[in-house]
């Protein structure tokens, strides 16, 4: 994904779609496929990057003097911040690919990991390697960041999506140089720049001198856990109904998932990203031994990741606890 072609070729790729009334039935394999990879549920926090990114683009379009205004995705761990930076991606790829002319070849969207203990030298070789741009072991950090400020702005580039932004640390000598080399690129390419991270405000990465230079340009964007009730919604039950949707199971029972809200949501901590890895894991699982359907017994038997498991069931200093009874 962090290079152009794998970028595009992403967002090129049609999102699996839930099985249509009337439609053949799909093979096992089709069908363990399609849950492995799953649809992509619209969260508010996808509907509010959408639009602010929309609106922040067409603000800075004719900002030439100063850096333009950015945006900062920040949350828990699982909580669903890479899906909707991809998410937005695509659908500025996608628009772009509609507009443009025969021959066309601006890259309208670049997308950059911040490497674990990024220096200033590190993070423009990230930036570099997204479009091909060549680097050897003997430029300096100067000439990789003239080539890259070059070519982005030859290729046109008007978003730039920068993921586990974490990862920065400006207390440190090199991660200093790193958040001043980002500040720099902001406003020597003419893009609007969307950061995400876990619990960024929290961090060292907007904090300081060289932080507040950062967070004096950005919005923030919480893509927390789901609530179980926002007035006189709930959340996370639409979710799971959402989800529940789009299963390709035979046996399934409609409705059966979102009964179980409240356990769900305990046993997620409300994390987007844990309660898709919950439903689909148990949607194989269900074609795998042939039952073809989703239920709260089975939903317990399985293991999640850690943060979801120890929020669960939490291990005491001697024991583990037995699973809640069912």
């Amino acid at each position: 994904m962090t290079t152009f072609d794998a970028f595009a070729r992403f967002a090129a790729t049609a999102p699996p779609t839930p099985p249509e009334p009337g439609q053949a039935p799909r093979s096992m394999e089709e069908r363990l496929a399609y849950h492995s990879q799953f649809v992509t549920v619209r969260t508010p926090a996808i509907e509010a990057l959408a639009r602010q990114v929309r609106t922040l683009m067409i603000l800075g379009r004719h900002q030439h003097v100063t850096a333009r205004p950015s945006l900062i995705v920040t949350g828990p761990a699982t909580t669903g911040k890479t899906t909707a930076l991809l998410q937005v991606g695509r659908t500025c790829h996608l628009a772009h690919t509609r507009r443009a002319a025969p021959g066309d070849d601006s890259v309208p969207v670049a997308y950059v990991l911040v490497p674990p203990g990024a220096t200033a030298k590190t993070l423009a070789g990230e930036f570099a390697r997204y479009l091909g741009i060549p680097v050897t072991t003997r430029m300096t950090t100067a000439q990789i960041t003239a080539a890259v400020c070059h070519t982005y702005t030859a290729a046109g580039v008007k978003l730039v999506l920068i993921d586990e932004i974490h990862r920065l640390n400006p207390r440190t000598s090199n991660g200093a140089e790193a958040a001043d080399w980002l500040k720099d690129l902001t406003e020597r390419v003419a893009a609007t720049f969307v950061y995400a991270g876990i619990d960024v405000t929290a961090s060292t990465v907007f904090t300081g001198v060289r932080g507040a230079q950062l967070a004096g340009c950005a919005s923030l964007i919480d893509c927390g856990a789901l609530p179980a009730r926002a007035g006189q919604r709930e959340p996370f039950r639409e979710l799971i109904a959402a989800l529940e949707q789009a299963l390709d199971l035979t046996e399934h029972r409609p409705g059966s998932l979102p009964s179980l809200a409240p356990y769900l949501h305990e046993r997620t901590a409300g994390r987007i990203g844990s309660l898709s890895r919950l439903i689909r894991q148990a949607a194989i699982e269900a074609i795998l031994d042939g039952h073809e359907r989703i239920t709260r017994a089975r939903l317990d038997s399985i293991a999640l990741d850690h943060l979801a498991e120890e929020h669960y069931r939490p291990r005491s200093p001697t024991r583990r606890t037995q699973p809640r009874g069912r």
